[in-house]
């Protein structure tokens, strides 16, 4: 038995006018359903509510502003639920519409609510359809795109491989639409061999993403061992072989050294509410000796900030990495380069460490 997320993007999941392409999902739901009937548990991330409701309220483009987005998205999520809900029912499967924030990832209560929730449905044999929650979401805190929301769902279950469909074959060295001699690459086993590649951010009218949106959601799911297939999703053996863990268009391998799903979430869900820049010593201790950041490292404390928040590290203006604060900012501010006995006679009550080593990530 397999767990499978299979992600849509909007530009397979309607047409540039809006419409539900229905050939496209009905062609997923019999291969979500064949999984399904080989006893593999399949998880559904779709895009495409905001496409359906600018359709349904002829809306000519697709809006900029926050609450027409919000708005378009009221309008269609439910709908394009709906043919989900009635192609898999009519195949055997039951469905459930699941709608997530970015802070249900980013909030750890949350993220584990979520992480319970997601393996009851799975365990009931349903097939949860995942889309984030427009409606309630702001710029501040938002997936961006639907391919880091797949990513996050694949990390938060402990999925089996990740399939993200698009409508093109994979991933190119070049935008095949606009040159001829690009070529399809079928296997990447190192993120930053692609460097070189053209890899842009273009996408349908519809959508928000892009190629480059899919190779970040691959380095977050590889990171956590989960392989990644970027495939055609209009073309139905493309479609079964990825599904299947199959080869189909562009294989992203697991990278080496897996990460825990803690660090993940740390490192790409939870968003950091201010910095503090460290000496050179601290830096070399976090990088080298996986220690912990004590206030004496600190050298300048910026944001207003709580104990528990998400902070960036950084040393000479370089990113070294971002942990779970021990100190509130004003607090910190008090103690930064004060030496842990200094720190105990002014807050005999606090932890030691600034940042402990068991909630950092290095960037």
């Amino acid at each position: 038995m397999a767990t499978v997320v299979a992600k849509l993007g909007s530009s397979i999941v309607a047409d540039d006018a809006g419409e539900v392409r229905t050939d496209v999902l009905a062609t997923l739901c019999d291969e979500v359903a064949a999984r399904h009937a080989a006893g593999d548990e399949v998880v559904v991330v779709t895009s495409g509510a905001i496409a359906r409701g600018m359709r349904l309220m002829d809306l000519p483009v697709r809006p900029s502003a926050m609450e027409e987005l919000q708005a378009a998205s009221a309008v269609g999520q439910g709908k394009l639920y709906r043919h989900y809900d009635e192609l898999l029912q009519a195949r055997g499967v039951k469905s459930a519409q699941v709608l997530l924030t970015f802070f249900d990832m980013s909030a750890r209560t949350h993220y584990l609510n979520a992480r319970h929730t997601l393996r009851k449905l799975l365990d009931w044999r349903v097939v949860p359809v995942i889309n984030e929650n427009d409606t309630t979401t702001t710029d501040e805190i938002s997936f961006g795109d639907n391919d880091f929301l797949a990513a996050q769902v694949a990390i938060l279950i402990g999925a089996d491989r990740l399939v993200l469909l698009t409508d093109i074959g994979g991933l190119y060295s070049a935008d095949p639409r606009r040159d001829p001699s690009a070529r399809l690459v079928e296997e990447v086993s190192d993120i930053e061999a692609l460097d070189g590649f053209d890899i842009g951010v273009s996408t349908s009218p519809l959508g928000s993403g892009g190629m480059r949106s899919k190779v970040v959601a691959a380095e977050m799911a590889t990171a956590a061992g989960i392989p990644v297939a970027i495939a055609n999703g209009v073309e139905r053996d493309e479609v079964a072989r990825a599904l299947a863990g199959e080869p189909a268009g562009t294989r992203f391998l697991p990278q080496r050294g897996r990460v825990s799903s803690f660090k993940l979430w740390l490192r790409y869900a939870k968003p950091a509410r201010g910095r503090v820049t460290v000496d050179d010593g601290a830096e070399q201790a976090l990088r080298e000796r996986g220690t912990s950041l004590l206030p004496v490292g600190v050298v300048e404390v910026e944001g207003d900030f709580e104990a528990g928040d998400a902070v960036e590290v950084r040393c000479g203006g370089r990113p070294v990495g971002k942990g779970i604060v021990g100190y509130s900012a004003s607090e910190l501010r008090q103690i930064k380069g004060m030496k842990t006995e200094a720190v105990r006679k002014l807050l005999p009550r606090a932890t030691e460490e600034a940042v402990h080593r068991d909630y950092f990530v290095l960037d």
